[in-house]
């Protein structure tokens, strides 16, 4: 589409070249659907999808499946090629070592589970797209489209990526997943230290922040506290408190009626607009826009 966009506005940009390429001969995709490939060959950008995945499917065991792919992932970063991740082929860049030490982002569902199988790589769950130092990591499905227009705004211009946008019937404007996250179906909470702070909060979401008071609770020193739940979630207690919060403001809003201040203060906020500033920043929306775009009928929110 941006290739035809251009050339209706007279741009002598290259045309994007597409190809489908693989290190086998043979590719099956979700639901045995056979692709058509072509051997790897030398290219610009490496755009890796992801596999599929389900309660049953044990990820070690597909991994080990697709080393040729890991391989080729390896080979290309290593020859100075932008690499880029659909969804949770993230977990396919960590394997060939393409995250170490870098930010990167996947499906708010898997977040978790890839940074505790990879430590070495910052995980940041909220975001549609990341990149560092060359590597390029996406959210979830829709998120392929984040990333061609950002692709396209880089190398076409703004213009282009907005009327390629328009085309398309989508969102130019999104930063951010979490105001798509859905508790109900995130993994339980287990029984480490870090469950048990996440718990403890999440049944006192209203309540003021006292780090002293909490770390009594968990019967361990403030600095303890900090320091091992640092070491499992990466964040602080009140980081996650404060995206608690977040999440739970955002159902009252999909869900009631409820004025902004009211909800502000349900979830432990005085000032409604501090909340407001909160809220933009960790969804991307005003709290309007989000009840907007999200509200749910009565009939819906059951």
């Amino acid at each position: 589409m941006a290739t035809r966009v251009a050339q209706v506005r007279g741009t002598l940009e290259p045309a994007y070249d597409v190809r489908i390429v693989s290190p086998r001969r043979r590719v099956l995709a979700s639901g045995d659907v056979r692709i058509d490939v072509g051997p790897l060959r030398p290219s610009d950008v490496l755009v890796v999808p992801g596999f599929e995945v389900g309660p049953a499917v044990d990820v070690d065991c597909v991994l080990a499946r697709l080393g040729p792919e890991i391989a080729a992932i390896r080979a290309f970063a290593a020859g100075g090629g932008a690499v880029v991740s659909l969804c949770i082929g993230a977990f396919l860049l960590a394997e060939a070592g393409v995250l170490h030490g870098r930010s990167a982002t996947t499906s708010w569902l898997y977040a978790d589970q890839l940074a505790c199988r990879y430590p070495e790589v910052e995980v940041r769950a909220d975001q549609l797209v990341v990149t560092d130092q060359g590597v390029t990591t996406t959210a979830a499905f829709s998120a392929m489209y984040d990333f061609a227009l950002t692709l396209i705004r880089r190398h076409s211009g703004e213009s282009i990526a907005r009327a390629t946008a328009r085309i398309a019937l989508v969102d130019d404007a999104r930063t951010s997943q979490a105001p798509y996250v859905d508790q109900a179906i995130l993994p339980a909470a287990g029984s480490t230290f870090a469950d048990d702070v996440k718990r403890w909060l999440d049944q006192h979401l209203n309540a003021a922040y006292d780090l002293e008071q909490l770390a009594g609770q968990l019967h361990v020193s403030s600095r303890t506290l900090l320091r091992r739940f640092g070491e499992t979630t990466g964040t602080t207690p009140l980081e996650y408190l404060q995206a608690a919060r977040i999440r739970r403001a955002g159902r009252l809003l999909e869900t009631t009626g409820q004025t902004v201040a009211r909800i502000a203060g349900e979830v432990g906020y005085k000032d409604p607009a501090s909340f407001s500033r909160l809220f933009r920043r960790h969804t991307g929306k005003a709290p309007g826009e989000y009840r907007s775009q999200f509200r749910r009928s009565p009939a819906d929110s059951g």
